[in-house]
């Protein structure tokens, strides 16, 4: 299966030498003998020819906002339409969990609670206990697009997770982050989120570690491949 994937930002510039870009992160998640991988920076211009130049599609994180009305999100957002019609496989995490949200109809917008950062507990359908995952986020869907079904929610995430259709996954958390990453990016992002978020983040890291959340994403994408 080659995934590919469309690289919608990229990580703190100090922090690339050490942990890799995102595109880097997901390949380390997903990678096995049988996954390939191609990126598109969709962020700086770069987008695939069509949707069949790769078997499954992922959307990463990005410092943007999906309502932002850049030219380059319109014409991911198009590409998500076609893929989805092209009935290829989409999964879309934080910002590309907003992103396919907005593509088909729903409504993103920053969280009255402010920053979501740290490791977060949720409540997963498909898990019988409550999965830990790596949040770093502000903005959030707050009306989800027409037939969506919502697979996970948390405390301070109403939709954390969705289906849409066979084909779509997508998810608020960041299963691509490792604690090591999210303790260096509490540090030099403590003036954005706020020092006691990102406190509180740095100590959230002690209380548990993420689940092994791959199986997960690669199960769903090859049940979603179309069968040849």
């Amino acid at each position: 299966m080659k995934i590919g994937i469309l690289q919608t930002g990229h990580s703190a510039a100090p922090l690339i030498p050490q942990f890799g870009d995102y595109d880097a992160m997901f390949r380390r998640l997903l990678g096995g003998a049988n996954t390939s991988f191609e990126t598109w920076s969709v962020v700086d211009g770069a987008f695939p020819t069509s949707a069949g130049d790769a078997d499954a599609w992922l959307l990463t994180g990005s410092r943007c906002g999906v309502y932002d009305g850049d030219a380059w999100i319109d014409r991911l957002e198009t590409f998500v339409r076609n893929a989805d019609a092209a009935h290829r496989p989409l999964v879309g995490i934080c910002f590309g969990h907003q992103l396919i949200a907005q593509a088909f109809g729903g409504l993103v917008r920053k969280f009255d609670g402010g920053w979501n950062v740290g490791l977060k507990s949720y409540d997963f359908d498909a898990f019988d206990k409550p999965v830990k995952l790596h949040a770093w986020h502000q903005d959030q869907i707050i009306e989800p697009p027409a037939g969506a079904r919502i697979i996970a929610t948390a405390a301070t995430c109403r939709y954390a997770a969705m289906r849409l259709g066979d084909t779509i996954l997508t998810i608020q958390a960041h299963p691509e982050f490792g604690a090591d990453y999210v303790r260096e990016l509490a540090t030099i992002r403590a003036e954005v989120v706020g020092t006691e978020n990102a406190k509180s983040a740095a100590e959230s890291l002690d209380s548990g570690s993420a689940d092994d959340f791959a199986p997960f994403i690669l199960d769903f994408l090859h049940s979603a491949l179309p069968v040849s």
